[in-house]
């Protein structure tokens, strides 16, 4: 059964606004599982632009669901993760000016330093994903430097989609699609995990979840968009809704 990790960094982007100690995330966590979340994601910045240290130390304790904590390769974060040993760490790029993450990890050019990172990360105990772009030269360098999970970037079909109106039969979303689903068999092939995620929403989600091979989808914004309207938890239980509905077929 594919699964839903919901990222809740931008319940915290909302607290932050007034630099004060609400809405909380950690109550976002758990309203997130109450709706059928299979795990939580949070990506602690270097700028602790959202999410901040204690809330992932708060979300370690309190959290009954997996979480995965997203995070930059560097020492202090690679230091971070190994002393609160979150079930899963995805290493994805970080840019200070960026408004969200722009695209997947080079591993090809930086392929022995993560190597390391990814030693010791897995010497701690701790699952290693890797976000990348849907680049098959990618995929096989996740498999060399040891990465159990591959989460491939689905931006470029989202955009695609968003771009000629929401239709699914456009030679240009379908060819997004394609490199998503070539991708995710190459992970497989390889022995690793194919997980997907960033920028899919409630419209262009169903094609993702019924690739086959694909094991969970990490989904925040659109879930945090449509909680102001409908509460969290209702907001998680469409989606997975929309998510398994997509895998009956």
């Amino acid at each position: 059964m594919i699964e839903l990790g919901v990222n809740i960094d931008h319940v915290a982007t909302l607290r932050q606004a007034r630099r004060t100690y609400e809405p909380d995330p950690v109550w976002a966590a758990v309203e997130a599982h109450l709706g059928g979340a299979d795990g939580i994601t949070v990506h602690l910045r270097e700028d602790r632009r959202h999410i901040q240290d204690a809330d992932v130390r708060r979300l370690r304790e309190l959290t009954h669901i997996k979480l995965n904590l997203e995070m930059a390769p560097t020492d202090e974060m690679v230091a971070i993760a190994c002393a609160l040993k979150p079930e899963m760490a995805m290493l994805v790029p970080e840019g200070r000016q960026e408004i969200t993450t722009e695209g997947g990890l080079d591993i090809v050019r930086d392929e022995t330093r993560l190597r390391g990172v990814v030693s010791r990360l897995r010497d701690a105990g701790i699952v290693v994903s890797v976000f990348l772009d849907a680049d098959p030269r990618q995929v096989e360098a996740a498999s060399r430097i040891g990465a159990e999970v591959c989460e491939v970037h689905t931006g470029p079909y989202a955009h695609a989609f968003h771009a000629v109106g929401r239709d699914l039969e456009r030679p240009a979303v379908q060819a997004e699609l394609d490199k998503v689903r070539r991708a995710g068999e190459a992970i497989v092939g390889l022995g690793m995990r194919f997980n997907a995620g960033h920028a899919l929403n409630y419209y262009n989600v169903q094609p993702v979840a019924a690739l086959p091979g694909v094991r969970e989808l990490h989904i925040g914004h659109a879930i945090v968009s449509r909680a102001v309207f409908t509460g969290l938890r209702e907001a998680v239980r469409e989606m997975k809704r929309l998510m398994r509905e997509s895998c009956a077929r």
